[in-house]
């Protein structure tokens, strides 16, 4: 992957390295890298980033150097991809797989299956996760390719250019059909799984808004859309049990296992500036069969 820039009259005789911070934003450890691979060109020519510029000159970055993966184990997985192109890879996860390798799953996370294509495809670079889920929560999860494009996904996360909706099933009628849960969460004391809302915590905002309700054997459920302004770990889950209606299946918050065995959430949209055009973006990943079996049974 490229990145191309025409020198402007604005830019006149700025240095290569000032007009790269300016206008690509990029880190300094990731220009350190540049520095050292020799990725920066001033009109197809390697160039040192104190190279003052002229108007309609051309700077181009090639972000094509190797890196180093061998902290994650390459294993052959069935990955759902929803789209891929030379920025970013962005997969439908299923529920019971964890985002990242850990002790009790070393080998089977979904960055080891990414590994393994990557390998295939003959593309070294880093595994970058740009947004995580938790093992049980299915849906969409979105991987950068190289540095440059995962900085800039990161920093929309902090600016809200990048936006999420999941679709939750939760325990009983909501009283508010439609609102906000505006709680700080913090690590619960004693657990290093567990958060908890306290005044000690960060700010922590959920918009929600009831798509349908009703009860299925006795039991009364709402499937509820949300939208994040904050990324908290275990927002939804944590937010909706302050309210008095945890996920079904959420064990870890006190959700109930009769109409489902793993918490009821999905992510089911994510939407960003692409990294290179500029341009917006949205992808979707449909329900999963267990919740959309479960909605089917809704009067």
């Amino acid at each position: 992957m490229k990145l191309h820039y025409i020198v402007t009259k604005q830019d006149e005789n700025k240095t290569i390295k000032e007009i790269l911070l300016a206008h690509f934003y990029i880190s300094h450890r990731l220009l350190l890298t540049l520095k050292k691979e020799n990725a920066i060109f001033l009109n197809h020519i390697p160039v040192s980033i104190y190279q003052p510029v002229r108007e309609k000159e051309e700077i181009t970055i090639s972000l094509n150097h190797k890196e180093e993966n061998g902290n994650i184990l390459p294993k052959k997985m069935e990955l759902s991809f929803v789209e891929e192109e030379e920025a970013y890879l962005v997969i439908n996860k299923p529920a019971g797989i964890p985002v990242h390798p850990s002790l009790l799953h070393y080998e089977d996370s979904l960055s080891n299956g990414v590994a393994f294509y990557f390998q295939q495809i003959g593309l070294q670079k880093k595994i970058r996760p740009v947004n995580r889920l938790d093992k049980d929560t299915s849906g969409l999860v979105l991987f950068a390719k190289n540095e440059y494009v995962q900085e800039a996904l990161i920093r929309q996360m902090k600016t809200k250019d990048f936006q999420k909706i999941y679709i939750a099933i939760v325990e009983g009628f909501l009283e508010e059909k439609q609102g906000s849960i505006c709680a700080p969460i913090a690590r619960k004391e004693n657990s290093i799984i567990e958060r908890c809302i306290a005044s000690s915590g960060a700010p922590s905002i959920t918009h929600y808004k009831v798509l349908q309700e009703g009860i299925i054997n006795g039991f009364p459920i709402s499937v509820v859309k949300c939208s994040l302004e904050t990324g908290r770990t275990h927002q939804i889950r944590v937010h909706f049990r302050s309210l008095g209606h945890p996920l079904l299946g959420d064990d870890l918050y006190g959700g109930n296992h009769n109409l489902l065995q793993r918490q009821a959430l999905h992510s089911y949209q994510i939407s960003f500036l692409h990294p290179v055009t500029q341009k917006q973006v949205y992808y979707e990943a449909p329900l999963p069969k267990d919740l959309q079996n479960l909605i089917k049974k809704l009067p």
